[in-house]
């Protein structure tokens, strides 16, 4: 909150109660009614994806910064989708059933806008937009005024250009289609956000015309052209952040802001004291909690909810989803991670799968190429390599050998198998649960466990060896 108070060159700054109560009294428009042609999708494209969230959330929880009144969303292509996938967040929805243009978009929500408040209004495909904009886009309107968000671009093609005056006032917007070649050597576009009262919003709305452009639409940038001769005249608030101003249309488009939305949060993530080995190869798809120096290796993919300790160490093409990693955990390469809770001391991998409701107590590790699922592992247990464990309760100091497979399922239910406290499980071997190896058992080497292993004793399965005297390997025969 302290940046809204900074002074700033030739802008009137609200004090603090008129901020306040300008944030209270906001209510937002989302347009997200549009189809995407050119993403070649059935999906909505305010449902497609960047840093694993629709578009739409992206914007949603940016607004939600300036802790609006009320949030409402005007949907049309995908409709049943959109709201499905935006389920119990606290929406009013807007159906607009033809695609008239934007300004008939927030037409059909501003009646549904207390005209005391402040509006604002912003398209549900511009994932990079930033709260802070948001909010000094928002203070703007404290003046009874209009305020439009502008940049600067080196290619303005695509976009609508601000037109000013002779004496450098906002007059109005013009869209790339129905510009002149020399409105088309501006280099400032609109955004497309933008802020008012919701009672004059709503009369500029009314002066709409959709016979006064290319498209035979009515547009909301028309209306920048009325407010620009009120009294007070709208306003720009400049972004030097042209990333903000993008817009999804394209694939080719959505992997942009793909990547751009990956280095802002690898940038965070670093300033937090997480060392990235290289900030171009990693993804974030949720959120990741972090103590202090932490190690990510190159390919590392973040999905869901993850917490580090601290100290912890993940090796090179790593997936690691909704898990809590402890202090001093090393993640060895090309492991994925699902559901775990790894406490510290632990190392996994390389190239070990740990599925959902995973914990793998102090110190205990899992080696290369062992799979493990709905199991804990008691501290200072081994399970170095080859193996699988299903539904399995491990105590501690348990040394699992090479190929070591628990037979869970019977093909129709799944069965638990326990492992007590320093039992050592010889390699090759098969547990059929239901199933318990006592505690300090031994299995000896390629035994089918079937019965419970009894504490403190050797258990084998093994056929005696038998050799064929008269037996000759066979020969090629010569041709």
């Amino acid at each position: 909150m302290q940046a809204l108070l900074t002074p700033r060159i030739k802008r009137e700054i609200p004090s603090w109660r008129t901020i306040l109560q300008m944030k209270n009294k906001t209510e937002v428009i989302v347009l997200a009614a549009g189809k995407g042609r050119r993403m070649h999708s059935d999906t909505p494209k305010v449902l497609q994806k960047v840093g694993g969230r629709p578009l739409l959330q992206h914007v949603l929880d940016s607004v939600r910064a300036i802790k609006p009144v009320k949030i409402h969303v005007v949907y049309g292509f995908g409709g049943q989708q959109v709201r499905e996938a935006m389920s119990g967040q606290e929406l009013n929805w807007v159906e607009q059933e033809s695609q008239l243009g934007t300004g008939d978009a927030v037409a059909k929500a501003i009646p549904f806008v207390d005209d005391k408040s402040n509006v604002l209004v912003l398209y549900g495909d511009v994932p990079l937009i930033r709260s802070e904009t948001l909010i000094r886009l928002v203070e703007m309107t404290h003046s009874e005024r209009l305020a439009l968000l502008t940049a600067v671009a080196t290619d303005a093609s695509g976009y609508g250009r601000i037109v000013r005056d002779a004496n450098g006032r906002l007059e109005r917007i013009v869209e790339d289609l129905d510009a002149s070649e020399e409105e088309k050597m501006i280099r400032e576009i609109n955004v497309g956000l933008i802020a008012a009262p919701a009672s004059l919003l709503e009369s500029w709305l009314g002066r709409l015309d959709d016979n006064s452009n290319a498209q035979g639409e009515r547009y909301l940038t028309d209306v920048v052209e009325f407010a620009a001769a009120s009294s007070p005249p709208a306003v720009t608030c400049p972004t030097t952040d042209l990333d903000e101003a993008a817009g999804i249309n394209s694939r080719t488009e959505l992997a942009k802001a793909e990547r751009i939305f990956q280095r802002r949060q690898a940038i965070d993530l670093m300033a937090n004291g997480l060392t990235l080995h290289d900030p171009a190869r990693f993804d974030l798809r949720g959120t990741l909690f972090v103590g202090e120096n932490s190690v990510i290796d190159i390919n590392v993919i973040i999905e869901g909810e993850v917490r580090f300790g601290n100290r912890v160490k993940v090796g090179p093409n790593c997936v690691i989803r909704d898990s809590i990693i402890g202090d001093d955990v090393i993640i060895e390469a090309n492991c994925v991670i699902d559901g775990a809770r790894i406490e510290e001391g632990c190392n996994v991998g390389p190239f070990a799968r740990v599925r959902p409701d995973t914990e793998l107590a102090p110190r205990s590790k899992l080696g290369n190429f062992v799979e493990i699922k709905k199991t804990r592992l008691g501290p200072g247990t081994k399970v170095n390599h080859l193996a699988y464990l299903g539904d399995t309760t491990v105590g501690k100091e348990v040394n699992v050998g090479a190929g070591v497979i628990t037979c869970n399922y019977d093909g129709v239910n799944k069965h638990r198998t326990i492992i007590e406290d320093g039992a050592f499980i010889g390699s090759d071997s098969q547990l059929v649960a239901p199933v318990t190896v006592g505690k300090d058992a031994t299995i000896g080497a390629g035994s089918t466990i079937r019965n419970d292993a009894p504490p403190g004793k050797l258990t084998i399965t093994r056929a005696r060896a038998k050799t064929l005297q008269n037996w000759r390997r066979p020969k090629k025969r010569s041709t």
